[in-house]
C-alpha cells in the first residue's frame, strides 16, 4: 500500500521529505541566518564567452555577487543558467535550467549564516505557452565549492502565497547537506510543476 501510495502521489511524498529535514534533520550549522541582495545586471558583467556564431548558445558573463563572490550567467537556447563561485562553471548549477524558454530576476537574494553566504534564491520566469505567459518559479541553489553547488528546491511562486518562507526553509535547512545527485524537490502546490 505505502509503494502504491509513493509512486501514484509524488507530492506527497514531496511534502512528507520537506516535513522531515524541517523537522529531524538539523541545520548544517547554527549561527545567524539573515539576507543579503544583488543585482544581475548583464550590461554590468564581463563577457567571458561570446555567443556562438552559428547554433544557439548565446554567451556566458561573469557578475560580481556578495562580496564579490563570482555569479557565472549563460545563456543556450532561450533557457538561463546561473552558477556560483571561482569554478562556476564546473559545478553542477552550470548544467541546470527550466525546461521551458526562460529568463531570471535581476535580483538575487544571498542567505547568510553569520555574514557567509551559503545558498542563493533565484525567481525565474519560464514560458507557460505561445502567447508570452510566463510563469514565476523560485530557486534554491547551495553553496558548496568543489562539485556542490546545485539546486535544491524549486517552488512555483504562483501557486504558493508563502513561496519566498518555503524558499527561505529550504535554504537555511537543506543547503550544504544536499546532494546534488538527487535532484532539486518541489516545495507546496507544485502548479506549473504538475503540468506536462
Amino acid at each position: 500500500m505505502f509503494e502504491f501510495v509513493f509512486c501514484r502521489n509524488k507530492t506527497i511524498w514531496t511534502l512528507i521529505q520537506f516535513v522531515f529535514v524541517l523537522c529531524i534533520v538539523p541545520p548544517a550549522s547554527a549561527g545567524n541566518i539573515d539576507s543579503a541582495y544583488t543585482k544581475i545586471k548583464l550590461q554590468d558583467c564581463v563577457l567571458i564567452e561570446p555567443a556562438a556564431e552559428e547554433g544557439t548558445y548565446g554567451g556566458a558573463f561573469e557578475c560580481v555577487g556578495y562580496q564579490g563572490m563570482q555569479v557565472r550567467v549563460a545563456e543556450g537556447d532561450l533557457r538561463m543558467f546561473v552558477s556560483f563561485g571561482l569554478n562556476a562553471k564546473q559545478e553542477p548549477a552550470a548544467e541546470q535550467t527550466l525546461p521551458n524558454f526562460n529568463t531570471v530576476n535581476e535580483t538575487l537574494e544571498w542567505r547568510l549564516r553569520n555574514g557567509v553566504p551559503f545558498a542563493t534564491i533565484l525567481r525565474w520566469f519560464p514560458s507557460v505557452d505561445e502567447s508570452g505567459k510566463t510563469g514565476s518559479i523560485l530557486i534554491v541553489t547551495q553553496l558548496l565549492p568543489g562539485g556542490g553547488t546545485c539546486w535544491i528546491a524549486k517552488i512555483d511562486a504562483q501557486a504558493n502565497k508563502d513561496a519566498n518562507v518555503l524558499a527561505r526553509q529550504a535554504a537555511d535547512t537543506m543547503a550544504g547537506t544536499t546532494d546534488c545527485s538527487q535532484g532539486a524537490i518541489i516545495l507546496g502546490n507544485p502548479g506549473i510543476f504538475h503540468r506536462g
